[in-house]
């Protein structure tokens, strides 16, 4: 049985997620928008010490048996999706500029072994701010991640990694501005097709690591998304993820169990997002003392009324996916088909908010006079990363209908 009651203690750390958001995110959020290379580091330092209390996370004080057995006395995966929600209502460049082991870290979690996990997440909870990317995505692919051409071969008691990689969030922190690591997927076997794909760990200030240039963008503009260089790039053996061994059920299985891990989160980066929007949108109208009229039959409500009983609907289903792909994952449930539909709802339904958000509002929303009209440039990302609206509807499709990528593509 699912329940999503929220206990005491759960909602008063909400709330100090929620006090964070709106008093340090929500103040700085246009000026990084606009200064999209300058960094905050006052803001990191200050999150970077908060994070340590952020990780212990609450324990519920009654879980259920099913909780128990599986999961232990925590529901980690679940707590992040509630947190990140409310960090994204403060500012969603500003969340995933925050100093932490990212997407990176996920991978690790996903494929790494117990000692791995050990060695390369132990940084995160001491010394100075640190942050972990994910170098997956290639000039010349996009959503099809089995198409990687970088290499990595076997030289003596090292892996020398060759090729490029874009689009890399945090990738620039993570590799030259702090002590963290980029997880870099590679082929050992280019002939194995998706089995010879792995993950490697590669340390900041890595020679032949190089970032080529930061990309300027449409929205989160206060998170760096990073092209690499890897030339030549030697790194330690024992720093590939799990075996490198090649086999039929492995390497692309690794990416698919990562995306599964961090889906769930990007949507709740949108609902956070798609929350702002229709937050403003709520007060806005109180204060010009236009009601919004509950309980009445449809036919007597306005257009107005119906929109935005609209954009609350699907802001609420897209949260109860996406709680329910947390939870799966927390009480070791496969979840890669709640994954896809929570992201792909959520990136569907964020569009539609902060887009009819802008519409509702008129000129006013269309100006940097409000944040409205930078919450849709934020929005469309959570469409697009972590898998395409397209990529993760037909992932949906396979596994309701139970075809493989030969039979629908």
């Amino acid at each position: 049985m699912i329940d999503f009651e929220l206990e005491p203690q759960i909602l008063k750390r909400i709330g100090m997620y929620h006090m964070v958001a709106e008093n340090m995110m929500r103040p700085i959020s246009r000026e990084y928008d606009e200064k999209e290379h300058e960094k905050p580091w006052q803001f990191y330092e200050t999150m970077w010490q908060a994070q340590a209390l952020a990780d212990a996370g609450p324990a519920p004080s009654k879980p259920d048996a099913e909780t128990r057995a599986d999961a232990g006395p925590r529901l980690r995966n679940f707590y992040t999706v509630l947190s990140t929600e409310e960090l994204c209502w403060g500012d969603a460049g500003l969340f995933l500029s925050t100093p932490n082991s990212g997407l990176g870290g996920a991978a690790v979690m996903a494929a790494g072994t117990p000692e791995q996990k050990a060695r390369f997440l132990k940084r995160f909870s001491e010394g100075k701010p640190k942050w972990g990317a994910m170098a997956i995505t290639e000039p010349h692919f996009g959503s099809d991640s089995a198409a990687v051409k970088t290499t990595a071969v076997r030289d003596g008691d090292n892996w020398v990694l060759n090729g490029n990689k874009i689009f890399c969030t945090a990738g620039e922190m993570a590799a030259e501005k702090s002590e963290g690591f980029v997880v870099v997927w590679a082929t050992v076997d280019p002939s194995a097709g998706r089995a010879g794909i792995k993950p490697f760990v590669v340390e900041h200030n890595t020679p032949g690591m190089t970032v080529i240039r930061v990309e300027n963008k449409l929205g989160i503009r206060a998170s760096d998304t990073a092209a690499i260089n890897f030339d030549n790039c030697r790194i330690p053996l024992d720093h590939i993820l799990g075996s490198a061994e090649v086999k039929r059920e492995g390497g692309f299985k690794d990416v698919m169990a990562t995306f599964d891990a961090t889906r769930p989160i990007v949507a709740a980066m949108a609902i956070g997002v798609g929350r702002a929007a229709l937050d403003f949108v709520r007060d806005f109208l109180k204060e010009q003392n236009v009601p919004i009229r509950y309980g009445i039959s449809p036919r007597r409500l306005t257009a107005l009324e119906r929109d935005f009983m609209e954009m609350e609907v699907q802001l609420k289903a897209a949260r109860l996916l996406t709680w329910r792909a947390a939870w799966m994952l927390d009480v070791g449930k496969r979840n890669n088909l709640e994954a896809s539909m929570a992201k792909a709802k959520a990136g569907l339904v964020v569009t539609l908010i902060t887009q009819k958000a802008v519409e509702l509002l008129g000129p006013l929303s269309y100006s940097r006079n409000y944040l409205v009209e930078k919450w849709m440039r934020d929005a469309k990302i959570n469409d697009i990363f972590e898998g395409t609206q397209q990529i993760n509807m037909l992932i949906v499709a396979r596994r309701i209908l139970g075809y493989g990528s030969k039979e629908l593509n």
